[in-house]
């Protein structure tokens, strides 16, 4: 599946950051968890709609996931156990409480993989990132995200990652308002059900007075 075939989005990106963004791929994690991520084929829609993935690689990697069916299926496990991992390792620090030795080994087998395709290259001013060309693996989407947490746990940054103050949704976000008092992942879908919510109740309460 590409994104030419579907057209529209599938995925929302409200995090400020990839890794967070992959994480926020489990919907309503608090309450009655919706998983987003149910196929390898997705899993590349998603790497296409967070700019990891051109249309073309995206079409590359699903050729070869069709010849390697047990290698995708493999890779899709790697990546929702990923996702977990670093979503309990930033849960740890927004509670702080130690994280899981278990999370810090899974993440740090996934990152140690990801660095040795990983290289420097030189641009007018400084340097940046990047990628080793090697289109036909399956797992190449899990790296960006992998170096984009590894960066984040290790930055000042972390101290502004937030979850959703839903009772419901648990999507992470990194507060960039002026005030640090974001609430929501997005204003538009959890902050307003919380505001129609407090509607609904403040009015039932007036109504019996």
């Amino acid at each position: 599946m590409t994104m030419a075939e579907t057209q529209t989005t599938m995925f929302e990106f409200t995090g400020n950051n990839l890794c967070l963004d992959f994480c926020n791929t489990l919907n309503d994690r608090k309450d009655n968890p919706r998983e987003l991520l149910t196929s390898y084929d997705i899993l590349l829609l998603w790497g296409q709609e967070a700019h990891i993935l051109t249309e073309d690689e995206a079409q590359l990697l699903d050729v070869e996931a069709k010849e390697y069916k047990w290698e995708a299926e493999a890779v899709l496990k790697q990546a929702i156990e990923l996702r977990e991992a670093i979503f309990r390792l930033i849960l740890s620090r927004i509670h702080g409480t130690p994280p899981a030795e278990t999370d810090v080994a899974t993440f740090n087998t996934v990152l140690s993989h990801a660095m040795a395709h990983s290289y420097i290259v030189p641009g007018e001013h400084d340097f940046a990132w990047g990628w080793l060309p090697e289109k036909r693996a399956l797992d190449r989407l899990l790296w960006p995200v992998v170096r984009a947490a590894a960066d984040l746990l290790t930055s000042e940054e972390l101290e502004d990652v937030r979850i959703c103050a839903s009772d419901t949704c648990g999507w992470l976000f990194i507060d960039q308002s002026k005030n640090h008092t974001r609430r929501w992942c997005d204003m538009k879908s959890c902050g307003n059900r919380a505001k129609a919510r407090r509607h609904y109740s403040q009015k039932k309460q007036s109504s019996l007075l």
